[in-house]
């Protein structure tokens, strides 16, 4: 597994199809500050809870200066679909062979009911516009996690 993204290091670049079917590369937000955050599936409870809480602080984060993509595992017919479902505005991006999240340390080794397996770890990093990380957050909860973020970031809750 890959170290852990500490604040201060360079973020990995990507370039992952997206729900809507293009593409979308950390390029693509340059200059400005940006919270990736990685999620196991889409359509599941915990994870479409926390894609609605970045959905409904969206505006806030945007006003504050911060743009969101969200990245998972799923093919993209499953992002389109789970983006149309629960109306999210944000780029889904599919890292089906999760080579983004294994180079963000947002995967790896995950217990779950006593069996160990290879997974992927909510995980949520912010980037700033010069591509450097400023906030690495791994093993996140999916509930209250944007709260905690707004928080982190020194964002007052909505």
């Amino acid at each position: 597994m890959t170290e852990r993204l500490i604040p201060g290091d360079a973020a990995p670049a990507f370039t992952l199809l997206n729900a809507s079917g293009g593409t979308t590369s950390l390029n693509d937000f340059a200059g400005q500050n940006v919270i990736v955050y990685f999620y196991p599936a889409a359509s599941t409870p915990g994870c479409t809870k926390q894609a609605c809480d970045f959905r409904d602080n969206l505006a806030s984060l945007q006003s504050a200066g911060y743009q969101v993509v969200g990245i998972s595992p799923d093919p993209v017919a499953k992002l389109a679909k789970f983006a149309a479902k629960e109306e999210l505005s944000f780029p889904l991006l599919a890292d089906e062979d999760h080579a983004v999240a294994e180079r963000y340390a947002a995967w790896g080794e995950k217990k779950n009911y006593g069996k160990t397996y290879q997974g992927l770890i909510r995980s949520t990093i912010v980037i700033d516009g010069s591509g450097t990380v400023s906030l690495a957050q791994y093993n996140v909860r999916a509930t209250g996690h944007v709260a905690k973020l707004r928080r982190d970031l020194g964002l007052v809750s909505a």
